[in-house]
């Protein structure tokens, strides 16, 4: 799953990027209000980590916006304002979840499941495609019922591609997404992931779910006929 932390203070920021990626969670950090908004406006997070006295932009207005646009994603609002009228307001503008600093990362990181947990209409936490069930809250992996060992960016590149399956994902996408990197001279690592993620869940099966698509990237869809 991917998240976009909006934090203005680098060492928090760094420190909850750092606890989260180490929990299989793709992140993207912004440190300051018109990054974070330019981030949440054109790219679909699971949920977003938002600091309040944020520069720029605050935190509270980016809420709004995001909300306004129709963004879907889970919010938690992590910030140090704890009156209560700043968790009235936040909750009104489309807040989630609230959690007030000093906070320690263990209870953060439960909030942040408990939100996934309850995924708006448009995302579900078990995605399905043909026999291939990847549940995104406990990682597990299954293909006809068998249990699928994955290592931690060979579950994230597969969540990737079935939580979109059906649409062909270039190799930039795939890095941006899944290696937290934009560098075109990381896209051959795709290729060799992809291979190893066959391997597991591809070749000991009657049909392949992924699919090369030459010179773009690749798409996990239904074998044809199902």
């Amino acid at each position: 799953m991917r998240l976009l932390l909006v934090e203005d203070e680098k060492k928090v920021a760094d420190f909850v990027a750092r606890g989260l990626r180490a929990e299989r969670f793709a992140v993207d950090v912004a440190y300051d209000g018109a990054k974070g908004w330019e981030m949440a406006s054109s790219v679909d997070y699971d949920l977003i980590i938002l600091d309040l006295m944020l520069p720029g932009l605050d935190g509270t207005e980016l809420l709004r916006r995001f909300r306004r646009q129709g963004g879907g994603a889970a919010v938690l609002v992590l910030t140090a304002r704890d009156a209560t009228g700043d968790k009235v307001q936040n909750f009104e503008a489309g807040a989630d979840d609230y959690l007030t600093k000093p906070f320690a990362f263990a209870e953060l990181l439960v909030r942040i499941k408990a939100l996934l947990r309850r995924p708006p209409a448009n995302r579900t936490h078990v995605l399905k495609i043909a026999d291939l069930e990847v549940d995104r809250l406990t990682q597990q992996v299954r293909r006809a019922g068998k249990v699928i060992e994955l290592t931690s960016k060979e579950y994230s590149l597969l969540d990737y591609l079935a939580a979109h399956a059906g649409r062909v994902l270039s190799r930039t996408m795939i890095v941006e997404h899944v290696w937290d990197e934009s560098f075109e001279s990381l896209t051959n690592i795709v290729d060799v992931y992809v291979r190893h993620l066959r391997a597991k869940m591809d070749d000991p099966f009657p049909s392949r779910l992924i699919h090369t698509v030459r010179g773009v990237g690749y798409i996990l869809k239904e074998p044809s006929g199902q």
